[in-house]
């Protein structure tokens, strides 16, 4: 099926997709701990049934079940080497179950793994991971492919990626997000579809996670921004447990009543997720089937997004800044920094711009003497997980811009496609393919134009060469090219015009590098704020400048006012109502950080680089340390924690920020055991249950424990419980964490608890997992629950007292 007739069937009815694969298959008799893949190859009637009863139930798509036949997730069971055989033969059983007239999909599903930046795997081997089995898959026939369950923008990026590198058969995508509307990398439903979309995805969409009633805030966010169908597989509830067994609380009758509000809200596929069954389908088909689909958004709407904001442009929002700090002309420690690969000026830049009030940060590492494409993007991935704003990508290098493009986990802006032929031929086909937006710049081969009409007419050429790899006017944003008036008076008069064109008759956003006007003049401040005023009353909607200027900052909130973007005066009571410390002198450096200051700070902001210097330096200047443990390391880990719960902090983030402690630590590990102590850790054991081979969470939990000064024993993943009680024992530990991400393991955790207290063991338990609330910790009797890492530790803590 090609893209246009799966839109085509989009439009004419709603579709169906099919239920939970994983709960149905233990039905007919799969064992925990099996390989799901192996298993249905070696009890092909269980897959066909199954699929044979979605079909008759209504359903217009099935996901042959390749679910986990990736390269690294089969490894775990000893059968990397057979990814293509494995999908094939998978999605051969799907075609014989459904026929010809049943859409089957090729099912790509988390790694298991994460990758930069987040983690340690490389994005292009996440992609070759995935390509690898996108071929399986069409080799095997499929008519369209789905990605879901994706927890990590950055994954499902790649995975993305892989199929559109691949083939040209439609793609649908899907999140999973928490009670808090994030996934667990932090993204939001609407920054998570802009990004899918701008990246390729024909449809968007949320599975698993939670049932249909929570779900629905977060499809409506999800609609509100796509011009691509949107599709939902909620899960029957939440799991309970009943006598040993894992159920659903929402059962068929009460799944479906809720679809009249899916369909309002404008959902164009639906189907199950855990606990679902063919009854489900059944009932969802038969309250569709006479129902006319909601149309997608026509237009798209101008916006750039990082891992986790999305930032608007256009007529009535406030003007944007994209802060130009981060830039190595005219600074010599940048460029020494950036010489001998270290990145502490560019993190003081970015975060410094945030907290000035940049919206976006332009990111130029171009300078002699370095490689451009391996500093570009070592400094993107840091930002990445660093700041939250989305980045401006700024080099006249076609292969430094595509390198960033294609790792920044966000859709970023640009800077800038020119009407130049060669700049046209090669960068509107890359910023296309990985949906940046891009800076229109009115200058061709033949001249820098000096009037408005011969600005306009290059924008007009750079707009109309860039519909044919598919964008629009709402994808691109107008320089309006500021000259110094000091060499033509009549230079800002032009530009001005080139603003208000883009503005009413492009319907596009613009922007200014504001400080080019007052070139050679004094008291520039004057000409820069007063032109700055006159732009955003023609329409300017962005501005390239130092977010550190008061006076800029100031006259842009007045300014948004004043012109009607500041709705009720929010920013602007939000900027000048803020308390503020005596202001210092323009004059004044800034105070000079001591050594536990930066051993601290290196902890907050996750300079795993840096805290080993800090803390050499601390030691040398004879501090102890265990003072450098308690009152420096422990105090910023501290300090993490508490932004994580306050929202400020995500994942990405605290993983930053463990590492750089743990750097730390490993460093003063060999001065510790030097220095006479009788402190003791309290022993405890982390395992993914039997049956289950995701160990992220596990893995990010032990990394804090240790970092609270806890002893931690990690026995994997597919640990059974003969393992677990062994190492009890053997070990004396008084706290066990289990972990379980799927409904088709949790079970285990109940029955590793009720063999401990068998055997009459003291154990605390603590259990945790994507599936897992508190009410199913109380039922098998488990000492506490921890819905993430810092929750774990502040549990064991409980515990061992």
């Amino acid at each position: 099926m090609d893209k246009a007739a799966f839109h085509k069937l989009l439009k004419e009815r709603i579709l169906i997709l099919d239920g939970a694969t994983g709960t149905q298959l233990q039905k007919k008799g799969m064992p925990k701990g099996a390989c799901p893949e192996q298993w249905i190859l070696e009890n092909p009637n269980a897959i066909l049934e199954i699929q044979k009863d979605y079909k008759e139930a209504g359903s217009d798509i099935v996901y042959a079940p390749t679910f986990g036949a990736n390269r690294w997730k089969l490894k775990s069971f000893g059968l990397e080497d057979q990814v293509k055989e494995i999908n094939i033969k998978l999605v051969q059983l799907s075609r014989e179950a459904v026929g010809e007239d049943t859409l089957v999909a090729g099912n790509l599903s988390p790694t298991g793994e994460f990758i930069k930046p987040f983690g340690e795997k490389a994005f292009e081997e996440a992609v070759n991971i995935y390509k690898e089995q996108v071929q399986a898959l069409l080799d095997g026939g499929v008519d369209l492919f789905v990605i879901e369950t994706m927890i990590d923008i950055q994954e499902a990026r790649a995975a993305l990626l892989a199929v559109k590198e691949s083939t040209d058969l439609p793609v649908m995508v899907s999140m999973t997000f928490g009670e808090d509307e994030k996934t667990l990398t932090g993204t939001d439903p609407i920054t998570a579809a802009i990004t899918l979309e701008a990246l390729g995805a024909d449809a968007i969409g949320c599975n698993c996670s939670t049932g249909p009633e929570d779900m629905l805030p977060i499809l409506k966010k999800m609609k509100s921004v796509l011009t691509v169908p949107i599709f939902a597989k909620p899960n029957a509830g939440l799991p309970v447990m009943k006598d040993g067994e894992i159920f659903y609380d929402l059962g068929p009758i009460e799944f479906s009543n809720f679809i009249d509000e899916f369909i309002e809200a404008g959902i164009n596929l639906i189907g199950g997720c855990c606990g679902t069954t063919p009854e489900y389908i059944r009932l969802l088909k038969e309250k569709t089937k006479t129902t006319p689909p909601k149309m997608w958004l026509k237009n798209k709407k101008s916006a750039l997004t990082s891992v986790r904001r999305t930032v608007f442009m256009g007529e009535n929002i406030p003007l944007v800044v994209v802060g130009e700090r981060i830039n190595p002309t005219g600074k010599k420690k940048l460029q020494q920094e950036l010489l001998e690969g270290k990145l502490s000026e560019v993190r003081r830049f970015a975060l410094e711009q945030q907290q000035k009030g940049a919206n976006i940060l332009d990111v130029n590492v171009g300078m002699p003497g370095i490689d451009e494409k391996k500093v570009m993007v070592n400094v993107v991935e840091n930002l990445s997980t660093l700041s939250e704003l989305p980045l401006c990508i700024d080099s006249s290098s076609p292969e430094v811009i595509e390198a960033a493009l294609r790792i920044y986990p966000g859709r970023a802006l640009l800077n800038s496609i020119s009407g130049e032929e060669k700049k046209l031929e090669k960068l509107l086909p890359i910023a296309a393919k990985y949906g940046a937006m891009f800076i229109a710049l009115p200058l061709d081969d033949k001249e820098v134009p000096s009037t408005a009409e011969g600005r306009i007419k290059i924008i007009d050429k750079i707009l109309e060469e860039a519909r044919k790899v598919g964008y629009g006017a709402q994808d691109m944003v107008v320089d309006g090219l500021v000259m110094t008036v000091s060499s033509d008076q009549k230079a800002s008069i032009e530009t001005l015009k080139v603003i208000e064109y883009a503005a009413k008759h492009l319907k596009t956003s613009s922007i200014l590098g504001l400080s080019n006007i007052s070139f050679g003049l004094p008291e520039r401040k004057w000409l820069n704020s007063a032109f700055l005023m006159m732009a955003m009353a023609k329409g300017l909607n962005m501005a390239i400048a130092n977010p550190s200027s008061e006076n800029l900052m100031e006259l842009k909130m007045a300014g948004d006012v004043l012109i009607g973007r500041d709705e009720n005066c929010k920013n602007y009571i939000d900027y000048f109502g803020q308390s503020k410390a005596t202001p210092q002198s323009s004059n004044d450096k800034p105070k000079e950080e001591n050594t536990s200051t930066k051993i601290y700070n290196a902890v907050l902001k996750g300079e795993k680089e840096d805290i080993e210097g800090y803390i050499k330096q601390a030691l040398d200047e004879g501090m102890k340390p265990f003072k450098i443990v308690d009152e420096f390391l422990i105090p910023a880990i501290n300090k993490v924690g508490e932004l994580y719960d306050q929202k400020e902090y995500f994942l990405p983030q605290l993983i930053l920020s463990a590492e750089a402690m743990k750097t730390g630590f490993n460093y003063l590990e060999p001065h510790l055991l030097k220095e006479d102590s009788n402190r003791k850790k309290t022993k405890v054991i982390i395992a993914t249950v039997k049956g289950d081979i995701h160990d992220i969470g596990k893995n990010i939990v032990g990394l804090m424990l240790k970092n609270y000064g806890f002893e931690v024993l990690d026995l994997g993943k597919d640990v059974p419980k003969e393992e677990i009680l062994k190492q009890i024992k053997e070990q004396d530990v008084p706290i066990v964490g289990l972990s379980a991400l799927m409904t088709t393991t949790m079970g285990e955790m109940g029955v590793v608890i009720d063999a401990a207290k068998k055997e009459g063991l003291k154990t605390k338990f603590m259990v945790g997992g994507a599936v897992v609330t508190k009410e199913f910790a109380d039922e098998i009797g488990a000492n506490g629950y921890a819905e993430d890492a810092i929750a774990a530790v502040r549990l064991a803590q409980l515990l061992e007292q």
